[in-house]
């Protein structure tokens, strides 16, 4: 084997640093203000242990899982992340390839490189459509868009009612389109391979919000100082439920009352997120109130926020998570090695999911429980095995 052959995410994320230059690197790594949140989410992680059960076959092992009654390949998704453009060329693209290669969604960021119509025409995998509310009308016009591209599930973001202060964006002036100072080009001409796709393919812009739609003056002061809209509430939540026919997830919850209310609201499913430390520096981890949420809600709970290994996964998976999002974990492959490395990633989380569920004596994802887990006695209780267990196949709407 290749001292280069990369055996981890971390691996991936040391390729990544290497080829891109600094500021568009802090910007894919970056979190808000101190980043003590980001040093929170893996250190909830590493205060997991599992508890393995001994004596069981487990010489054949399932991960594949399903949602809104559709089996995938593994209880994985590619999230909305953007600017991948600014990664490699074509980024959301290769992403979505990606996926549809696993066997699992993707997730189109309302921020993405490629427009709504692009990906869908140049992809067959199932795509997802992550929505930022920036204007309301805007927002109506990109629901429309996505229904009629094909996208099977919408998901509302709800966690950035103000962009989070990210200082290490703030001091290197990151923005879109880039500003080619003398810093910059320096930088550039250091990293001369993400220099050269950039001069190949041209600067990536947000191609959503480029279009005859987002032509009002309203609209264009909304898109330029980038606020989002922070009036939304739950009445504006059921005004998307009625405009969305399809599965409806909401996104950046971190509390199980919240998650009953948007259920009630008619929501399909729920994601809990601290949008991996990038908004809210204080904020608890996901894992955190997974447990409480899994007893709150009988709808498929998703979670993602600093995902590394098929661990976390599995982790994730017994404290009730029904499928977990993948943010930077894939982003560092493909900022490394395009497409391939995105596929890459996806093969080593899926081999340590498989090799931990043989380790802990565990035949299926879908047998996973509390019982495999061992908590830190300051954690709260767990809910026991035979509660936690929810119905994995909910009819799509």
């Amino acid at each position: 084997m290749s001292k280069r052959t990369p055996l981890n995410v971390a691996d991936y994320r040391e390729l990544a640093r290497r080829r891109l230059p600094k500021m568009v690197f802090d910007y894919l790594e970056g979190g808000a203000e101190d980043e003590k949140g980001l040093a929170h989410n893996r250190t909830v992680f590493d205060s997991v242990r599992f508890k393995p059960k001994r004596l069981v076959d487990v010489s054949q092992r399932s991960l594949t899982a399903s949602l809104f009654g559709v089996q995938y390949a593994m209880p994985l998704l590619i999230g909305p992340t953007g600017l991948n453009g600014s990664l490699w060329p074509n980024g959301d693209l290769a992403l979505a390839r990606a996926a549809a290669r696993a066997g699992i969604p993707f997730v189109l960021s309302t921020a993405s490189n490629l427009s709504i119509e692009e990906v869908a025409s140049h992809c067959d995998g199932e795509l997802w459509f992550q929505l930022y509310v920036v204007h309301r009308t805007l927002a109506e016009q990109m629901v429309e868009r996505a229904l009629a591209a094909g996208y099977t599930t919408l998901v509302l973001t709800t966690d950035v009612g103000v962009n989070g202060y990210r200082e290490r964006d703030l001091r290197n002036a990151f923005k879109m389109p880039m500003s080619y100072t003398p810093k910059v080009m320096l930088d550039g001409c250091l990293h001369p391979r993400w220099s050269l796709d950039l001069v190949r393919h041209g600067m990536p812009q947000l191609a959503n919000f480029v279009s005859s739609e987002a032509s009002s003056l309203e609209v264009q002061a909304a898109l330029m100082s980038r606020q989002m809209d922070a009036s939304f509430d739950r009445q504006a939540l059921r005004w998307l439920r009625d405009k969305w026919p399809h599965t409806l997830l909401v996104k950046g919850l971190l509390d199980a009352g919240d998650a009953e209310r948007c259920i009630a609201e008619g929501v399909d499913g729920v994601i809990l997120s601290n949008h991996g430390g990038r908004q809210l520096d204080g904020a608890i981890a996901p894992l955190e109130v997974l447990a409480d949420t899994a007893q709150a809600v009988q709808a498929p709970i998703l979670v993602d926020s600093g995902f590394r290994r098929g661990a976390d996964v599995v982790k994730a998976l017994c404290l009730g998570a029904d499928a977990v999002l993948l943010g930077r974990a894939t982003l560092y492959g493909l900022a490394a090695r395009g497409q391939a490395g995105a596929d890459d990633v996806l093969r080593l989380l899926k081999e340590d999911i498989d090799r931990t569920l043989a380790q802990i004596g565990c035949p299926s994802v879908r047998d996973l429980s509390p019982d495999y887990l061992h908590l830190p006695a300051a954690a709260q209780p767990l809910p026991a095995a035979s509660t936690h267990v929810r119905p994995l196949e909910l009819a799509r709407r």
